[in-house]
């Protein structure tokens, strides 16, 4: 069975950021992952995981301005500086955190930039970020947003351009974090899409489409897919990263099933 990891920052909203610890292994999760960290000093999240008996699974490299809407920085060549240092950044909280994965968003690509200075741009950041993160032990995944109904203008979309960074690269410490939200919108044909890409899958995480809440609430038939990943090997953690319908309690069936 799947080593599934709440997200903590999409569940457990009812509580406060700090107290969504407790919440998780209260349910029964072994593993922790949420957006950024950076917020929070990291020793507070360190003993917030410890006290709790907690792992922490995964978090992404500073994205930019959230709040204004961009989305990460790594395809934005006068961001390449900022970029530079948000890996010191996540490198130094990963080390705390006890943290071997960090995801690295692409961004959105700005519609008067030539996309080959960004593809460029891109490959070369994730090759920085890659020797970076290897001379600590870190994995760098690199995820594919869907761009018809989350983000439009993400400038990697599906999971094929990420696999073109990945070989571009060519360091055996950057993997794909395949989402199944993402690329049930994009993709589809998603068990055997997962096959095909195992030997450079890091990290999945899971939502329903459409509506990104908890499974069950949609098209994808998580128990085949689950089971689906049994039969493949998978030894990687699932990320729980939905938006629950109703309470976060109340949209852990699926999970409470697996148990």
């Amino acid at each position: 069975m799947p080593a599934f990891a709440a997200n903590l920052s999409m569940l457990f909203n009812e509580a406060e950021f700090q107290d969504r610890f407790l919440l998780a292994a209260e349910a029964g999760f072994k593993g922790v992952e949420y957006l950024f960290p950076y917020a929070w000093p990291a020793e507070e999240l360190k003993q917030a995981l410890d006290a709790n008996g907690l792992t922490q699974v995964l978090f992404n490299l500073p994205p930019g301005d959230w709040d204004a809407g961009e989305r990460g920085i790594a395809c934005l060549p006068d961001r390449v500086e900022e970029f530079q240092a948000g890996v010191d950044k996540a490198i130094h909280y990963a080390r705390i955190l006890g943290c071997s994965q960090l995801n690295c968003l692409a961004g959105l690509c700005p519609s008067n930039l030539d996309e080959a200075e960004a593809w460029n741009t891109l490959v070369a950041n994730v090759e920085y970020a890659a020797e970076k993160l290897g001379q600590a032990g870190i994995t760098l995944c690199l995820e594919a947003i869907n761009s018809r109904v989350d983000m439009p203008g993400f400038f990697l979309d599906t999971s094929s351009r990420v696999i073109q960074v990945i070989e571009a690269v060519d360091a055996d410490n950057v993997k794909l974090q395949y989402d199944i939200y993402h690329m049930q919108i994009m993709e589809g044909d998603l068990i055997r899409t997962m096959e095909c890409l195992l030997p450079w899958i890091a990290h999945i995480q899971i939502a329903d489409n459409p509506g990104r809440h908890e499974p069950g609430t949609g098209e994808i038939h998580f128990p085949r897919v689950f089971e689906a990943l049994d039969r493949m090997g998978y030894k990687g953690w699932v990320g729980a990263e939905y938006r629950p319908a109703g309470t976060t309690t109340d949209s852990l069936e699926w999970f409470r099933a697996r148990a």
